[in-house]
C-alpha cells in the first residue's frame, strides 16, 4: 500500500476541523498549559515557508504537551489592522475590510487575483489550532476592548506613593482636599503646583488640561516621523535609514498634537520585570538598553538675557566645571526664543535640514559633526560665566531634556564638536593629557581646577555638586530614563477609532463604555483631505451626539450637545497589547467584558510564546507595559503576560540581483526626427549588465569604451541622424531583486520573462558578461546570488502550498525543524525535503511489511533490540522536545526507523509507542497510522511514552574469542558471569573445540566485559 499524503492529510484535516479536537477547555481538572504563536498580518501574498518555522515548534510542543495530560490552548488569530492594507486600497479603490477579509478567508479580489487565504494554508500545515477562539483586531467586537482598554488608561494617574496606577476619581478627590501639593505622581514636566482652593476656582477647562498632565493617556504636542508620502506618523521601528520601511519614502520630524502613552511611568517597573521572565538574553538587553536607565542630576542653567532657563540632565555631575557650551536638539522649544537675529537664518536652515534625517540615523551618525551656534548664552550656575549655546543634531528631543551641557574634556563627541568649531576646551582632571581625546574613565577621575570640587574623586565629587546644587535651587539627585512616552495617534484610516470627542475649546472627552464600539465610518477616498487632515477628515458622519449617544452627520456639529469626533486611529501595536488575553475567553466575541475573570484566573498567563526577535523594543515592550496596566486595575492575575518566550530564527532565501547601468543619451535637435518629439533633452535609459560584468566596468575604460560603442550603434539605428551619444553613468550602477523564478540552476536570467514582470523593464538593453548585448530571446545574462532573510519584498520566497502539494505537509513540518536549532537562522534548499520525505515513506514502510505492503502489525513479544531502539528513542525525544531540539529529534526518529527495519520489528508493543513519539512532529501520517492499529480516537490525546531505564542495561557481552591473539569467533555471555564461569563456557563451546583439536590450552586469558585470549 503506497503512502498516499495527499488523501491522507485531507482526511485527517477535516476530521480535525469537524471534532472540534484541539479546542481547550476552561473548566478542566488537567494541568493548564497556554502556547501561543505572535499572530501573523494577513497580506495578499500569503504565507512563505519561512512563516511557518516558529508554529511548526509551537505546535510540537503544544501536541507534546497534551500528550503529556495537559489541558492546551493553542489560539491563533491576526493581526489584522495596519498601513499595508491600507497602502492597497489607495491603489485599488478597495476597502481594507474586504481585501483584508479575502486575504485571511481566501477567494478572489477585486482586481481578479486569487488568493488561497491564510486560514487554508494554516490549515494545511496541520497545525493544531483552537479556532473557536480565533481574533481579528480588526473586527469591531475585538476592537471594541482595545477602546475600552483606552479608555480606562484616560482614567487612571500614576502614583509613585503606591507604585501603581490608580482611578484618576481619587486623584480629583485628593485635589479638592488639598490641592496637588502632597500629591506623589507622574505628571508632565511642568505641571504647576495649586490649592484646593485654586482647584475649586479653576474653570472646567483648567481643571480638565491640568487633568491631561497626570493621565496615563493623554494629547500633547510632540516630534514625530512624519512620511507625508503615506500621510502618517511611523514609530522609530517602521523607518530604516531614513525612509519608511514600507515604500521608502521619505521621513521628517515634525511637531504635532498626539495621543500619547506615559509607558514612562512604568519604565523601573518594565527593568524589574525582565528578572521575572525566561526570555532570550539578547532580548532583555535590547528592552534594557531602550529603557536605559541612568543615575544622575538635573541641572538648571539661568539663561542671559532671557527668563527662561536650560534643563539638563547628566550623569556626570562632578564635570560641571568643565562645561564650555551647551547643545540643544534642533526641535527643542527654546531655540526659536533665544536665536539672535544674526545667527536667524543659519539656524532655521540647520533646523530644516534636520528634520529630514531620522532619530534613528542622527544617533547612528557619530562621524559627521555639524551644528549652529544661536547666538545666545546661558550662565554656569557657580561661576556665573557665560556659556555659548549651539545647536546639533546628536542632541535628541525626545531624549532627556533635549539639551546637554557639553563637558569636552570628558566626552569624546562634545570633544570632536569643541574641535570641529574652536570651542575652549578647559581641563578638569588632575594628572591627564586631553591633548588628543576626551578622557571618559570616571572611576580614576580626580577632579582640579573645580573650586570646591578640587582633589575629589568622581563619586564624592557627584554627592558634593548634588548638595550645591540643591542649595542654589538649580539642580538635584535624579534617575533618568531614555524610554519615552509612546506616540499613539496615526494619521490613517485602517485602524481602531479613537473613542473620543472634542468640545469647542478642543478638548477631549470619552464616550460612555456601554456605547462601544466606535465603528470605523465608510469614506470616498483613503488618502489624507486636502486641507492636509487624516482619512477620517473625509468621512461625512463622524460626529458624536450626546444626547442620542450614537455617531451622526458632521452637519450636526454645534459644540453644545453634538462634537467632532477623532480624526486619528490608534497604532499597529494596538490590537496586540492584549490579544493573548482575550484568547482565555471561551468567546472571544464576549460582549459583557473584555474576559471572563473565571477564564482569566484558569490560564493566568501564556506559559510559551514564540514570535521574532524583531519584535523586542515594540510588540513585547508595549505589552508588558498594557499587561502591567490592567494588573494594577485587577483586571489580571499577573503583571507580565509570557513565563517564557522563544526567539525562532529566520529561514533565508536564495535571493537574485541584476544590475542596472543608466546610461544618458543626448540628441541633435536639428537632425531629430519630429515624431520623437525630442527637443534636445537628456534622457535615462535602463541597461542591466551582468553581474560579472559590474567591477570590469568600473575599473576598466576600454570594456566601458566598447560597451560604449555597442550602444551608441543601437539608439543611432533606433534615432537616426538625431542621435548624438551615449554616456555611461558607471557610478550610478543600481543594485536590483529579481524575482528567483525567473532564474534557472545556472543563475542565468529569463530575460523576457524578467521584461513581462515589471512594465518599466519592458524596454530595457541586457549585456552579458563579456560585455557582449543579448538580442532578443537569446540567454547569458547572469544574475549575483546572496542569501538572505526570506521576504517577499526580496522575491525570494518559497511558497509553501506547493510543498505540502508535491511532498505533503508532514514533510514541510519535518522539514523545517531539520533545517538546525529553532533560534538560528538557516538557509532554505527546496532540493532538501526530499530526504525527509523519503524517511516517512520508509516510516510508513515499517507498518506496511505483508504482501504487497499490506499493513501487518503483530502482537509478538519484540526483541532485546527492539525495547531497546524503542525506549533510547524516548529517553532522546522527551529531551529534545523538553530542550526544543527539534532538529535533533528528526535525526533520532531516522536512526529508529532503520533500526526497526533492520530487525524486522513488527510488534505493537514497539511501533504503537513509536507513532505517539512522532506524532507531534507529523501528525497526520501518525493519526492514519494510529487509525490502522485500531484505534478509534485521535491520538492527539493518547499517553506519551514512558521511558524505562532497564531496557537500555546491558545484561550481556559479545566476547570476542582469540587464539593466540587472533580473534576467530564470538560468543554471548551474560555480563554478571564471574570470571571462573566465563572460562568454562568458553572451553566447552564447539567452535572453541574445533580450533584446539584436542590440544589442551596453556594459558586463558579472562578479562570479564570486554575479551577472552586463549594461549597455546
Amino acid at each position: 500500500m503506497q503512502y498516499d499524503f495527499n488523501s491522507i492529510e485531507k482526511k485527517w484535516q477535516e476530521y480535525w476541523a469537524k471534532n472540534q479536537t484541539f479546542k481547550a477547555s476552561n473548566d478542566s481538572e488537567k494541568e493548564k498549559f497556554y502556547v501561543l504563536d505572535m499572530f501573523p498580518y494577513p497580506s495578499g501574498a500569503g504565507l512563505h515557508v519561512g512563516h511557518p518555522l516558529g508554529y511548526i515548534a509551537s505546535d510540537i510542543y503544544a501536541r507534546y504537551k497534551r500528550h503529556k495530560g495537559f489541558n492546551v490552548l493553542h489560539p491563533m488569530g491576526y493581526d489584522s489592522f495596519g498601513l499595508p492594507a491600507e497602502q492597497y486600497a489607495i491603489q485599488t479603490g478597495q476597502h481594507p475590510a474586504d481585501t483584508t477579509r479575502v486575504n485571511i478567508e481566501g477567494g478572489v479580489d477585486k482586481e481578479g487575483k486569487k488568493i488561497e487565504g491564510y486560514r487554508n494554508q494554516l490549515d494545511r500545515m496541520g497545525f493544531s489550532f483552537d479556532w473557536s477562539r480565533e481574533v481579528r483586531t480588526s473586527n469591531p467586537d475585538y476592537y471594541k476592548w482595545t477602546q475600552w482598554v483606552f479608555i480606562q488608561l484616560f482614567n487612571s494617574w500614576y502614583n509613585t506613593d503606591t507604585d501603581k496606577a490608580e482611578d484618576i476619581s481619587d486623584l480629583i478627590s485628593a485635589f479638592e482636599k488639598n490641592g496637588n501639593t502632597d500629591i506623589n505622581a507622574v505628571c508632565d514636566e511642568d505641571t504647576p503646583s495649586f490649592s484646593a482652593e485654586d482647584w475649586k476656582a479653576f474653570s472646567e477647562k483648567e481643571k480638565q488640561e491640568l487633568l491631561l498632565k497626570y493621565r496615563l493617556t493623554y494629547l500633547a504636542e510632540s516630534e514625530v516621523n512624519w512620511c507625508p508620502a503615506l500621510g502618517t506618523v511611523l514609530a522609530n521601528d517602521e523607518i530604516v535609514n531614513g525612509v519608511s520601511e514600507r515604500g521608502g519614502h521619505p521621513v521628517v520630524r515634525k511637531k504635532m498634537t498626539q495621543w500619547s502613552m506615559r509607558i514612562t511611568a512604568y519604565a523601573q517597573r518594565l527593568l524589574d520585570g525582565l528578572q521575572k521572565v525566561d526570555w532570550p538574553q539578547p532580548l532583555k538587553d535590547s528592552q534594557t538598553n531602550w529603557i536605559g536607565r541612568s543615575v544622575g542630576a538635573s541641572v538648571d542653567f539661568n539663561l542671559k538675557d532671557f527668563e527662561n532657563t536650560i534643563s539638563v540632565f547628566t550623569t556626570r555631575p562632578d564635570t560641571i566645571f568643565g562645561v564650555s557650551f551647551m547643545t540643544l536638539a534642533p526641535e527643542h522649544d527654546l531655540v526659536v526664543k533665544i536665536t539672535t537675529p544674526e545667527q536667524k537664518e543659519a539656524v532655521d536652515a540647520y533646523i530644516e535640514a534636520t528634520a529630514k534625517r531620522s532619530e534613528r540615523e542622527r544617533m547612528a551618525d557619530v562621524k559627521t559633526i555639524s551644528g549652529v551656534f544661536t547666538g545666545a548664552y546661558a550662565e554656569h550656575p557657580f561661576t556665573k560665566e557665560p556659556i555659548p549655546v549651539w545647536i546639533g543634531d546628536y542632541v535628541l528631543a525626545g531624549y532627556g531634556t533635549g539639551a546637554v551641557m557639553a563637558v569636552p574634556c570628558g566626552d569624546q563627541r562634545d570633544y570632536d564638536f569643541a574641535k570641529h568649531f574652536n570651542i575652549d576646551i578647559p581641563n578638569i582632571f588632575e594628572g591627564v593629557d586631553i591633548s588628543e581625546e576626551a578622557f571618559a574613565d570616571k572611576e580614576n577621575t580626580v577632579i582640579a581646577n573645580s573650586d570646591f570640587l578640587n582633589g575629589l574623586p568622581y563619586k564624592e565629587a557627584t554627592k558634593k555638586v548634588i548638595a550645591e546644587l540643591e542649595k542654589l535651587g538649580q539642580g538635584e539627585g535624579k534617575v533618568n530614563y531614555r524610554l519615552r512616552d509612546a506616540v499613539f495617534s496615526r494619521q490613517r484610516y485602517w485602524g481602531e477609532p479613537f473613542p473620543v470627542y472634542y468640545d469647542a475649546d478642543g478638548l477631549p472627552y470619552m464616550i460612555e463604555e456601554e456605547y462601544l464600539p466606535i465603528t470605523l465610518p465608510e469614506v470616498d477616498k483613503y488618502l489624507p483631505t486636502e486641507t492636509g487632515e487624516p482619512p477620517l477628515g473625509n468621512a461625512t458622519e463622524w460626529a458624536w451626539d450626546t444626547v442620542s449617544k450614537k455617531v451622526v452627520a458632521n452637519s450636526k456639529i454645534d459644540n453644545e450637545t453634538v462634537f467632532a469626533l477623532d480624526l486619528n486611529t490608534m497604532p499597529g501595536w494596538a490590537g496586540s497589547s492584549q490579544y493573548f488575553n482575550i484568547y482565555m475567553n471561551v468567546d472571544p466575541k464576549n460582549s459583557q467584558e473584555i474576559f471572563s475573570q473565571d477564564a482569566i484566573n484558569y490560564w493566568q498567563d501564556v506559559d510559551l510564546y514564540i514570535g521574532g526577535s524583531e519584535h523586542a523594543t515594540g510588540h513585547l515592550l508595549y505589552s508588558r507595559f498594557w499587561q502591567k496596566f490592567m494588573f494594577d486595575k485587577g483586571l489580571v492575575p499577573k503583571d507580565e503576560f509570557a513565563k517564557k518566550l522563544i526567539n525562532q530564527g529566520m529561514i533565508t532565501g536564495t535571493s537574485a540581483f541584476v544590475y542596472r547601468l543608466p546610461i544618458t543619451l543626448g540628441f541633435d535637435k536639428e537632425n531629430l526626427d519630429e515624431t520623437y518629439n525630442i527637443k534636445n533633452e537628456v534622457l535615462n535609459t535602463q541597461i542591466f549588465v551582468s553581474y560579472t560584468l559590474v567591477s570590469s566596468l568600473v575599473k576598466d575604460a576600454d570594456v566601458a569604451a566598447d560597451l560604449q560603442t555597442s550602444l551608441e550603434d543601437i539608439f543611432t539605428g533606433k534615432y537616426g541622424k538625431g542621435f548624438a551619444n551615449v554616456s555611461l553613468r558607471v557610478d550610478d550602477i543600481q543594485k536590483i531583486h529579481a524575482d528567483v523564478s525567473l532564474v534557472n540552476a545556472s543563475d542565468e536570467l529569463d530575460i523576457e520573462g524578467f521584461k513581462k514582470w515589471r512594465p518599466e523593464f519592458a524596454e530595457a538593453i541586457f549585456v552579458d558578461d563579456t560585455g557582449r548585448l543579448i538580442i532578443g530571446k537569446g540567454n547569458g545574462y547572469i544574475v549575483a546570488r546572496e542569501v538572505e532573510k526570506m521576504s517577499k519584498s526580496k522575491y525570494n520566497v518559497v511558497n509553501p502550498d506547493a510543498i505540502c502539494e508535491e511532498f505533503g505537509a508532514d514533510s514541510l513540518r519535518l522539514y523545517e525543524m531539520f533545517l538546525g536549532p529553532l533560534e538560528q537562522s538557516k538557509p532554505w534548499n527546496t532540493a532538501g525535503i526530499t530526504g525527509v520525505h523519503s524517511f516517512l515513506k520508509k516510516l510508513w514502510r515499517l507498518y506496511h511489511g505483508g504482501v504487497d505492503g499490506a499493513f501487518m502489525v503483530n502482537d509478538e513479544e519484540p526483541s532485546k533490540d527492539s525495547w531497546k531502539t524503542l525506549h533510547k528513542t524516548i529517553k532522546k525525544v522527551e529531551e529534545d522536545i523538553e530542550n526544543f531540539s527539534f532538529n535533533t529529534s528528526v535525526s533520532t526518529f531516522m536512526i529508529a526507523v532503520n533500526e526497526l527495519s533492520s530487525q524486522k520489528c513488527a510488534s505493537r508493543q514497539i511501533l504503537e509507542p513509536l507513532i505517539i513519539l512522532v506524532s507531534p512532529y507529523t501528525p497526520h501520517i501518525a493519526e492514519e497510522l494510529w487509525e490502522k492499529l485500531g484505534h478509534t480516537e485521535s491520538i492527539s490525546e493518547a499517553p506519551f511514552p514512558k521511558f524505562e531505564e532497564k531496557y537500555l542495561v546491558e545484561s550481556s557481552k559479545e566476547y570476542p574469542i582469540s587464539f593466540n591473539g587472533k580473534m576467530r569467533f564470538k560468543l554471548e555471555l551474560p555480563l554478571d558471569m564471574s570470571k571462573e564461569d566465563i572460562e568454562s563456557a568458553v572451553l566447552a563451546h564447539e567452535k572453541t573445540q574445533q580450533q584446539l583439536q584436542g590440544r589442551t590450552p596453556k594459558k586463558v586469558i579472562v578479562v570479564p566485559g570486554k575479551i577472552v585470549n586463549i594461549v597455546g
